[in-house]
């Protein structure tokens, strides 16, 4: 028998795995024969989350010219680059276009069949369209991948899982509000991947209570919006009237920043400065560990900050009161109230400081005098931050972005940092596109969005849900529906996944905040003693190793790129090596 290796999740995840197994086989693996067996009941390539299978009205948050499923010289890695073409280079639209999920759908399934095809001859490729129930088998021998509906296991000499985001169990706070909203004839949608949501239960014209500002609150306010019939004629909504109302509120009460949109011009700032490998070297070093805020988040600032007045001052200099030189060595010696104080007589304009808390929490402190009040106040800050993410004059904003993908990269390293600053990454970096936040503003024009304020609280009683924030006091909002914005945390514990819930208990750890704890150096499960499984991988958000997505922007050094190829090699040498003492 040949070689086996399962990989269960055949998106895009499973699929960058593949092309790296492709890139690196004539090195490590050439002559032996391998059966690849895919394990999902999605489409290759797209997988769940990008099938083409969805509303056409769902875009990307990112410029086609900004995704790429292909490795360049900036991705740190052991084996070749393997060049290829962007979504809009590939589809031949404009690098601006907020491309559709289906068109990604159709990239992903692309790149998969040109991974294929990239394979050896000898190496087979089987998909089964089926989930995979659990994965048994001893340290050191095959492993059983056991499918739904099927008698038999897949043969395993390796398994790697590149699942995805998964579906959770419900948390204390959702199981009460679902209990209550089934006692009482109410509407409760737990977090959910919004394209997977049954929103037919969200009656037209009723008030609609929703938790959550981001990316998914976008796809739910399209479906239930142009997804009803509804339609713009520029900056003015024409309802259908089959929409409900919605009332959304969030921690931070106000939605992602814009993406950004113009395009990066001359020196890039040279990252990493004050957060690079020498420094999460340190922080490993530890014998008692770390803390993030204190020891991590620092050094993080520093970085940031570094990026955006490096741009400040070498394309403005105008607008600067010293010289770069001058600032930046005393920008590099000082403390962080020495820099505060430096900035503050170095850049005579507040707008050009960076104020990290300010933007992390921009509401805090804000108070308005009722609802009418703070709809024009949030309409205006949201008109404020699209002018301001459009004005190459502000391209220090994109230099922090860059700061932002070069700490990622870093973080990696140290594993489980916790939920915040992935939700503070995706906040500032991984926004809406400009086009949905003027859409918004429409809707709210039109008084199918409401807004209300920040760290919204949501209580059921007297046979309703009712939310209130601090941002509008003594204000209160009844409705007899919620619906929770946001993707299901990707916990070990919770996951509804049957295989990932069995690997736990079968002496899989994971961290603290719920994630599976994998050897950072290419993936391997840990187990309770820190011991690497020999023959069980995993990638993806539900580990402790987890980046900001399966595909980048190029020549941003990819992450998920540097950890495909470091699993893709460290099997390719497992397999190799096994073949050679069948042989012998």
């Amino acid at each position: 028998m040949k070689p086996s290796l399962v990989i269960v999740g055949a998106g895009p995840r499973g699929t960058g795995l593949i092309e790296r197994i492709a890139a690196n086989a004539p090195e490590l693996y050439a002559g032996s024969g391998l059966d690849i067996h895919l394990v999902d009941p999605h489409p290759p390539g797209a997988g769940r989350i990008w099938r083409e299978a969805q509303s056409p009205l769902l875009w990307m948050n990112s410029h086609a010219e900004d995704v790429t499923m292909f490795t360049d010289e900036t991705v740190v890695m052991d084996g070749p680059v393997c060049p290829g073409p962007t979504l809009h280079e590939w589809a031949a639209i404009d690098g601006g276009t907020f491309a559709d999920r289906q068109l990604q759908g159709a990239y992903l399934s692309w790149v998969h069949e040109q991974a294929v095809a990239a394979l050896p001859p000898d190496v087979t490729v089987h998909h089964h369209p089926c989930r995979a129930l659990r994965v048994s088998g001893p340290r050191e021998g095959r492993q059983h991948v056991w499918l739904e509906g099927r008698p038999r296991p897949l043969l395993a000499d390796l398994v790697v899982l590149a699942l995805g985001h998964l579906d959770a169990e419900l948390d204390q706070e959702q199981v009460e509000l679902a209990t209550y909203a089934h006692a009482h004839d109410l509407v409760h949608l737990p977090p959910d991947f919004t394209a997977d949501s049954d929103l037919s239960s969200l009656a037209p014209g009723e008030p609609v209570l929703v938790r959550g500002f981001g990316l998914a609150f976008v796809d739910l306010m399209v479906l239930l919006t142009e997804g009803r019939g509804g339609r713009y004629d520029g900056d003015t909504y024409l309802p259908s009237g089959r929409e409900p109302v919605l009332y959304v509120g969030s921690r931070r009460g106000v939605p992602y920043h814009s993406k950004i949109g113009y395009d990066w011009t001359g020196e890039r700032p040279p990252l990493p400065r004050f957060f690079g490998p020498a420094e999460v070297d340190a922080l490993l070093a530890r014998p008692e560990g770390f803390d993030f805020r204190r020891d991590v988040w620092p050094s993080i600032e520093k970085e940031l900050g570094f990026a955006h007045y490096h741009r400040l001052f070498t394309v403005h200099p105008e607008r600067t009161a010293i010289a770069w030189t001058d600032f930046e060595e005393k920008y590099a010696a000082g403390e962080a109230a020495e820099r505060e104080a430096l900035v503050t007589s170095a850049v005579p304009d507040p707008a050009d400081r960076l104020d990290l808390a300010a933007l992390d929490r921009p509401l805090d402190g804000v108070r308005y005098a009722s609802h009418e009040e703070f709809q024009d106040g949030l309409r205006a800050y949201v008109e404020g931050d699209l002018r301001r993410r459009h004005d190459s004059g502000n391209s220090p904003d994109l230099a922090v972005f860059l700061g932002l993908l070069s700490v990622y990269g870093q973080l990696i390293r140290l594993g489980d940092v916790g939920p915040w600053w992935h939700g503070f990454f995706s906040y500032l970096a991984s926004g809406p596109p400009g086009p949905r936040l003027r859409q918004m503003l429409a809707l709210s024009r039109a008084g199918v969005v409401r807004f209300v304020g920040a760290d919204m609280a949501v209580v059921a009683e007297d046979g309703v849900f009712r939310a209130s924030s601090a941002t509008v006091p003594g204000e209160t909002i009844e409705a007899r529906a919620l619906v929770e914005a946001r993707l299901p945390e990707p916990t070990v514990g919770r996951a509804l996944d049957p295989l990932l819930r069995e690997l736990h208990a079968d002496g899989a750890v994971e961290t603290p905040e719920g994630l599976l704890r994998v050897d950072r150096s290419d993936g391997r499960i840990l187990d309770r003693g820190g011991r690497p499984h020999p023959r069980r991988f995993a990638l993806g958000p539900y580990t402790d190793v987890r980046t900001p997505g399966a595909f980048t922007r190029p020549r941003t050094g990819g992450p998920a790129f540097r950890q495909n190829d470091a699993t893709a090699r460290a099997a390719l040498a497992f397999l190799r090596d096994l073949a050679c003492r069948a042989v012998a």
